[in-house]
């Protein structure tokens, strides 16, 4: 423990990959990799840079001198100049190229943008793992018929593997996003001041092929095939806006998940996982509160709200640039990975360990299904000569009286109720034979199987790890 405030995110919930790669380590190591990428670009194609130069750069990418670059900031007020000097001071033989051509955002910009796309690809890891978790129990339930639900009212009975399916097709889809965002995030390069690139104009004496080269270089260093087409000092932050809106889409599907298990573990049907010596009240002993799904659904209620912000900053990037982004995207972007890296951990955890409560659904369909039935009762009933109309009165009419009797505590009687019309012709056990629960699914446990089947070769190699919650 210590004096200072740490984000719950960092100290509660996030991974610890997820933390290092937002970490300063990772930040700082990243700019003095552009400035290596750019220096050797630059030796490439005849500028007064030296391969002894490049190397030395590159030995010194790890040895960052934090102490240093606080002392320098202090003193100049500028956190990339006090990097640029740190830097120096342990490669003084290429202290003179360091930043050559360059504003603050080549390594800022270009930085985050690496950093974000490798979390892209870090939660993109933890989503085929849900899916994967996911698919595996919608295969095992797919025949297991349940209530189904419209407006939290009992309605037509589905599977358990169907109602999986439907979370399962939400992250399918995030999937689809993600992997759009990470296909078309481009790279800043190297672009000047105003995004004109008028400084390497001057040292590459007008040569443009040889400025679209080095960028193509030090985009492909690190691995980006696109580049903005144009850009002012920045890159746009609509791409800001376009990844925090894929976090939100993640943590959209996450809370549909979650809130579907806290709903089903208050009617005891299903439960998310429980460890042996899990408390669930200081005071009601007993309890078994759905800890992990109630967790999702807070911190995915923090993460939607975060493409709004990213709207915002967007929108008020007054011409070439303004500075009112930068404290608002220190906070808002690594804390939103974060954040959806929690949800994602937290909804693979219960994934990987739900259970069905299978008498309880049993007994719950049981209790319902005359009312579900009925449909079929009076079709059964008009094909031993009775009247569609008259039936459909003596159905609606004993449906009303037996549902009163079941608010007053009492149990079911509406096929009892129904036996005891002559209208009816039918007796309560020829009428039970009728109640089969699996009749009344459809093509729940085929629609299941198709969706797993069109999913599992997205999966690739999806890992098999299971994620422990500790706290």
């Amino acid at each position: 423990m210590t004096d200072r405030y740490e984000t719950p995110l960092g100290s509660r919930y996030a991974s610890d990959e997820m933390m290092a790669m937002f970490s300063a380590n990772t930040r700082y190591r990243t700019w003095r990799k552009l400035w290596v990428e750019l220096a050797r670009a630059e030796m490439e194609l005849g500028l007064p840079v030296t391969q002894a130069q490049v190397d030395e750069l590159a030995a010194h990418i790890e040895d960052i001198d934090y102490e240093c670059v606080r002392k320098r900031e202090k003193e100049v007020r500028h956190d990339v100049m006090a990097h640029v000097y740190a830097y120096g001071q342990v490669a003084p033989g290429a202290a003179g190229i360091i930043h050559l051509g360059a504003t603050s955002c080549y390594v800022t910009d270009n930085a985050d943008l690496v950093i974000y796309r490798d979390a892209l690809k870090l939660l993109r890891k933890g989503l085929l793992g849900v899916m994967k978790n996911l698919c595996d129990f919608a295969e095992k339930t797919k025949a297991i018929p349940t209530l189904g639900y419209t407006h939290y009212q009992p309605a037509q009975p589905v599977t358990v593997g169907k109602r999986a399916s439907l979370w399962l097709q939400d992250f399918m889809t995030d999937l689809e996003e993600i992997d759009f965002v990470i296909d078309h995030l481009p790279f800043l390069g190297c672009r000047g001041t105003t995004g004109t690139e008028a400084s390497f104009m001057d040292l590459f004496e007008g040569d443009t092929e040889k400025i679209d080269e080095m960028n193509r270089r030090i985009a492909a260093a690190f691995g980006f095939d696109k580049r903005f087409d144009v850009c002012g000092q920045t890159y746009p932050r609509k791409a800001d806006s376009r990844i925090l809106n894929v976090l939100s889409a993640i943590g959209q599907s996450c809370y549909r998940m979650a809130n579907d298990m806290r709903l089903l573990q208050h009617d005891r049907q299903m439960e998310e996982p429980f460890e042996k010596n899990q408390i669930g009240s200081s005071a009601m002993a007993y309890k078994r509160n759905p800890m992990r799904s109630e967790r999702v659904c807070s911190l995915s209620r923090y993460l939607m709200t975060l493409p709004q912000n990213a709207a915002m900053t967007a929108s008020t990037q007054w011409m070439e640039r303004t500075l009112d982004d930068s404290a608002n995207r220190r906070i808002s972007l690594p804390e939103g990975f974060l954040c959806a890296d929690a949800v994602l951990r937290l909804i693979r955890n219960i994934s990987d360990g739900i259970r069905v409560n299978e008498k309880v659904i049993e007994a719950t369909l049981k209790e319902y299904m005359p009312f579900i039935a009925t449909e079929n009762l009076l079709m059964e009933a008009v094909k031993r000569g009775g009247n569609r109309q008259e039936l459909h009165e003596v159905i609606r009419s004993c449906s009303m009286a037996a549902t009163e009797r079941m608010k007053n505590g009492e149990s079911c009687d509406l096929l009892e109720r129904l036996a005891a019309e002559p209208a009816f012709g039918m007796t309560a056990e020829e009428m039970r034979a009728v109640l089969d629960p699996k009749k009344y699914t459809g093509r729940c446990a085929e629609q299941t199987e198709q969706l797993v089947k069109k999913i599992r070769p997205m999966l690739g190699d999806a890992s098999d790890e299971s994620i422990n919650i500790e706290v």
